[in-house]
Formats: structure tokens, sequence, C-alpha cells
């Protein structure tokens, strides 16, 4: 054996606390859906809503298609949850093409269905690179759209925010400048698109408490397992997708297992992160697939209420 010295690397005094070991207890979680088109899909949709309503989330949200293109199937699964889970559902809704009076009609149905709480989006055009155009007897924005359900009935609203700004908008400044709007016209709260950058969030929040929006901003989460996907979702949304995301995927088209892995583990540190800054409610762009976010919850600390006292014993 060689005499010569052995550089050994030293062993800190305390291990460090894993993520989040302190955090169990103080987070809060939603969960978005789509309404499903066939039957398996739909099969799937409840599977994923039946493993994350132990997790106790404050509210789940469903999607409206384009142009409603999915509104009826968007009614259905939204009255399904509120009549046969414990869950408080949120009902998407949009302006595109449909007049005031038929909005207000839809927003009607929902309260009398039981859902209290509605997420209003001026919404995209049902043909891709069509610019919109407001309907002639309806609501212009969102901002119009949030003043007009607060008429319709005393709903809990939330709305969208761009914190790497909306494609759309002429500059950061403007499209603040619409995030304050839909606040001050009854928002309660606003939900972001997804992003891969905690300090881009933490810019826009600071930016928005600047502009006077005291409204709750809830960071949106996308765990990636597809990366190809996920810039298609970008390209659309104004958000950007890191050099380092692909590097991390490179390799992985064939194992699927190792994909959620890794789509798990950096979906939990950038909530790592938010967790850091003050961020404690999460909402999850689930896509229909409960075992990402159901994963994420866990590192998080969110647990079943079973679970959670098991873990205290």
């Amino acid at each position: 054996m060689s005499n010569a010295a052995v550089n050994l690397v030293p062993v800190p005094p305390t291990e460090p606390a894993p993520l989040f070991a302190h955090a169990r207890g103080d987070i809060d979680v939603s969960f978005e859906f789509f309404p499903p088109k066939s039957e398996g899909m739909n099969e799937t949709l409840w599977r994923s809503i039946q493993m994350l309503e132990p997790l106790c989330p404050r509210f789940v949200s469903v999607t409206y298609g384009a142009g409603g293109t999915t509104r009826e199937r968007t009614h259905q699964t939204v009255a399904r949850i509120a009549s046969e889970t414990s869950l408080a559902p949120a009902a998407h809704l949009t302006c595109v093409d449909a007049s005031r009076g038929e909005i207000d009609d839809i927003a009607r149905s929902y309260w009398d269905a039981g859902v209290r709480h509605i997420v209003a989006l001026r919404g995209d055009p049902p043909e891709e690179g069509r610019d919109y155009q407001p309907h002639p007897d309806g609501y212009a924005d969102a901002a119009a759209l949030v003043a007009g359900l607060k008429k319709v009935a005393p709903f809990e609203i939330s709305v969208a925010c761009y914190p790497e700004v909306h494609p759309q908008a002429d500059c950061p400044e403007s499209d603040l400048d619409n995030l304050k709007r839909k606040v001050d016209a009854g928002a309660d709260r606003a939900i972001s698109q997804f992003f891969f950058s905690a300090d881009n969030f933490f810019r826009f929040r600071d930016r928005a408490a600047a502009a006077g929006i005291d409204a709750e901003i809830v960071p949106g989460i996308l765990p990636v397992s597809n990366v190809a996907q996920t810039r298609k979702f970008a390209g659309l949304c104004g958000a950007e997708i890191p050099g380092w995301m692909d590097a991390m995927f490179e390799g992985l088209d064939a194992l699927p297992s190792a994909r959620q892995l890794i789509a798990a583990t950096i979906a939990a540190e950038l909530c790592g992160q938010l967790y850091a800054g003050g961020v404690r409610h999460f909402h999850f762009y689930t896509l229909n697939r409960a075992e990402l976010a159901y994963a994420i919850c866990h590192l998080l600390g969110v647990r079943a209420p079973c679970e959670a006292a098991a873990a205290l014993k």
C-alpha cells in the first residue's frame, strides 16, 4: 500500500436536514384536470381524482377547451366532482365565442350544481394561429369576465398570471397591468403559468406587490416527463424550457420509470426553492395523471390524514 497521504473529505459536524423535513402541516396544494375525451380517458381521470382526494387539496380545477369546445364535458366533470367526492371543484370559464348571457347562464348552472369557485380566463381562439376577437355581445377580456361573474353570484374567483409574460402582451408592464385589472375586478387569487426558474417567479411576485397587487399568487407546477410535449405547451404560453432539462431526460425515451423519477426530482427541487422563498400553496398541472403529483406531494410532506397521523407516532 502506498504511503502517500490520502485526502479525505471532512465529514460535516451535523448532517443536513432532508428536503422539507420541517415543512409538514403548512403546505397547501391544488390540482388541475382536463375533461376526458373517451371512456378510457374518463377511467384514467377518475383513478387520478380518487388517488389525490385523500390529500385534501384546497380545490381541484377542470379546464375548458379553446372556444368552449369542452363546455359540456367540463360541466359534467365538475358536477360529478361536486356530487361524488369531498373535493371543492373549480370550473374554468372563458370569454371566447360566447355572449355575456350565455356565460352568465353557464355560471348560474355551476352555482346551482354546488360549484362556488370559477377560474376566469380570457381563453384561446378555437383555431390555432387565429387572433383573439371578443364576441360582439360578450365579455371583452378576463377582467370584464371577473366583474360579470361577481354580479351573477358571490363566486370565489381565480385568474391566470404569467411570470415570464404572456406571449401576446406588449411588454411586462402591460401584462402586469392586466393582472391588476383582474384583481381589482374581484379576483381572489392568481395561479401562474408553469415555469422552471424559482427566481423568475420571485421577481414576478415582487413586481406584482410593487404594482399594488395584494391577491395571493400561487405557482403552477408542471412535473415534466415528456420534454417534447412540454416544449409545445411552453410555446403557447411563453414559458422558457431551460437547456439543462433536455440533458436531464436525454437517453430516457424507452425508460418511463426513470423519466418519472427525474421529473419528480426536478419538480420537488423547484418546490423546495419556492418553499424557502415563502410559498405555501402549490398548484399542480396533473395532465390527468396522479402518480407524479402524488409523489411530489409526499416529498413535500403533504399526506392523507391517516398517513400524517401515523407519521407522528
